[in-house]
């Protein structure tokens, strides 16, 4: 599905990132993990053109990403808030992304009716601006909209961070159910290894912007991760 190949991105002559070669078929959810500065942001940007590869390509389905454009209507994503519109509600801005993804009014309101749990009575009905919302509601929000319009490929980035307990223990059986039940191609990036482990059938570890591990996950991965780490930080 994902076809990485000779990809870097230099700036100021630095390299940030340089990935010989790495596959991501269809269907799996994929971790990516590092420490701050690993690359793992850079990767997905350049996954989502936009940025510009110094060498490189990204395919996403046989299409090469910083080529063409006929990956987007497959794929979505939730980065960050600057993603959002700030000055809509969170209905504006749903339908808008149905919109985009030719889902009528009656398609995304039965798409986000199952979230209602997700939402905890704090994002629909609230006639609030995306702005006004805590940081933890708004990475709800754009989390619900990066699954409207069925997409096969979806890309989050440090989705886990500041949502509560209760939250996150349901976006895990959201991000399992879209990869085991529905085929889609999930690609996770977390700071937080025990749900990257629990939610990851594969986890790729990237430091200095290569790769230096690539796992299937197992009952041991969680140690191996933290033991890796633990030794990352005393070098």
């Amino acid at each position: 599905m994902i076809i990485t190949s000779n990809l870097s991105k230099k700036y100021n002559g630095v390299s940030v990132l340089h990935i010989q070669n790495l596959e991501i078929p269809k269907g799996q959810s994929f971790g990516l993990v590092g420490n701050n500065g690993a690359g793992k942001t850079t990767y997905f940007s350049l996954l989502l053109d936009l940025i510009q590869p110094t060498t490189g390509y990204i395919k996403n389905n046989n299409v090469l990403v910083h080529e063409s454009e006929d990956w987007k209507p497959f794929t979505s994503s939730f980065i960050d808030e600057s993603f959002l519109i700030g000055y809509l509600t969170s209905e504006e801005y749903f339908y808008f992304i149905g919109e985009l993804r030719g889902q009528n009014k009656a398609d995304v309101d039965a798409l986000v009716s199952q979230f209602e749990d997700f939402f905890h009575g704090e994002i629909l009905g609230q006639k609030k601006y995306l702005r006004d919302l805590s940081k933890g509601n708004q990475k709800k929000a754009g989390i619900v909209a990066a699954l409207i319009g069925n997409p096969e490929v979806i890309i989050l980035d440090e989705p886990f961070a500041n949502l509560d307990p209760t939250t996150q223990i349901r976006l895990k059986g959201i991000i399992k159910d879209l990869a085991e039940k529905q085929g889609v191609t999930v690609l996770v990036s977390s700071h937080d290894l025990m749900h990257v482990t629990d939610v990851c059938e594969r986890i790729v570890v990237l430091e200095k912007g290569e790769v230096i591990k690539d796992l299937a996950t197992n009952a041991a991965t969680l140690k191996e991760l933290e033991a890796h780490f633990a030794g990352s930080e005393m070098v």
